[in-house]
């Protein structure tokens, strides 16, 4: 089961989602374009293409 969460900008536009799939958390724009993952197992937040790019759950500072 996986859970979607919408995220928005100040002006209430759709930017994003994070969609849970057990402990992975995937961003996606508004397009539905793969950004970038973060598994809460190992801690690390991961661009689109699997380089680390943060420690903890950074997903939202990918988005553009």
């Amino acid at each position: 089961m996986s859970d979607r969460q919408t995220l928005g900008d100040r002006y209430g536009m759709v930017i994003g989602f994070i969609q849970s799939e057990g402990t992975k958390q995937i961003l996606r724009d508004r397009y539905g374009y793969w950004l970038g993952t973060y598994d809460s197992h190992d801690g690390f937040t991961r661009d689109r293409y699997g380089t680390v790019v943060a420690r903890g759950n950074l997903l939202v500072t990918l988005l553009k």
